[in-house]
């Protein structure tokens, strides 16, 4: 059932067709997180391999895009039904220059299933806006995205930001994107990059104690 929807993404299939195996996949029991890794962000990659590997333009790559916001509207129930309870803030946003938020926004799906709050800033936020709501919120997670590499020293930038003002040491900074690397989280002091969605919440987890 989970290739049946990674397949419907990565082949652009109709939006029935993906309807359909998810539902198949909800009635079967399948849990929604593994819906979310294992099935729509499994085609998004295969998607986006394609896009890479001349296969597919920028069309099909924005057709992906819009399947995947309706395969989230669909499960978004099921998995806030799974909340037990309030973890902790999570501060989120793609930094300055970058628009993309689907990953950012599977990540804060599943943040809020595993019962954190999520304030989301949405895309091309600058370093200055992070600082604000990190200042107002005292969130125990700021969370940054990065899909593409010339917006990287933006995710620095914020770092830096928190440390002039004396907040960095306050909040636990994630770094998530297909541009960044562990290396990289290093160089900018971050305290940790999430390679998927769900191990970036289960560091998120781990600093909030459980």
């Amino acid at each position: 059932m989970l290739c049946r929807i990674a397949n419907a993404i990565s082949n652009i299939e109709s939006s029935t067709s993906l309807e359909g195996a998810l539902r198949e996949a909800l009635g079967n029991g399948v849990p929604p997180v593994d819906i979310l890794e294992k099935g729509l962000r499994k085609g998004l990659q295969q998607l986006g391999a394609k896009y890479e590997a001349g296969e597919y333009f920028l069309s099909e790559l924005l057709y992906g895009a819009s399947m995947i916001d309706q395969a989230m509207k669909l499960i978004g129930p099921s998995l806030k039904a799974e909340k037990l309870g309030t973890r902790g803030l999570i501060v989120l946003g793609t930094v300055r220059g970058d628009i993309h938020d689907i990953g950012k926004n599977i990540f804060r799906l599943i943040a809020e299933a595993s019962g954190f709050e999520v304030d989301d800033l949405g895309v091309d936020v600058p370093p200055e806006r992070f600082l604000e709501k990190i200042v107002q919120k005292m969130p125990a997670v700021l969370g940054l995205s990065s899909l593409l590499t010339t917006t990287m020293p933006e995710m620095k930038r914020t770092v830096g930001a928190l440390r002039k003002a004396g907040v960095r040491d306050k909040v636990k900074v994630l770094l998530g994107g297909n541009s960044v690397t562990e290396v990289f989280g290093e160089e900018v002091g971050a305290d940790a990059v999430a390679l998927d969605a769900v191990q970036g919440v289960d560091l998120c987890r781990g600093w909030v104690g459980e």
